[in-house]
């Protein structure tokens, strides 16, 4: 069974302190800590760890695909 996150929890999963990170798009929460776009917990200077991206892939030069290539460890409430 998956994780439930709370907005707060997901937040604390931002890659900082030896935290994985993790981030959560149309309700899936994403382990991303593997991709090196993310090592330091902050993508392409514009998205941290620990958020909700739903609403910016729209200004990403990808789709929805890229997140197949990372594994689901929760849902957020």
């Amino acid at each position: 069974m998956l994780k439930t996150f709370t907005y707060a929890e997901l937040q604390e999963y931002n890659g900082q302190n030896g935290k994985p990170v993790y981030i959560c798009f149309k309700g899936n929460v994403y382990d991303v800590s593997g991709s090196d776009l993310w090592k330091t917990g902050r993508h392409q200077n514009r998205h941290d760890g620990g958020d909700d991206l739903t609403d910016f892939l729209n200004q990403a030069p990808h789709g929805e695909t890229v997140f197949t290539r990372f594994p689901i460890v929760g849902k957020l409430e």
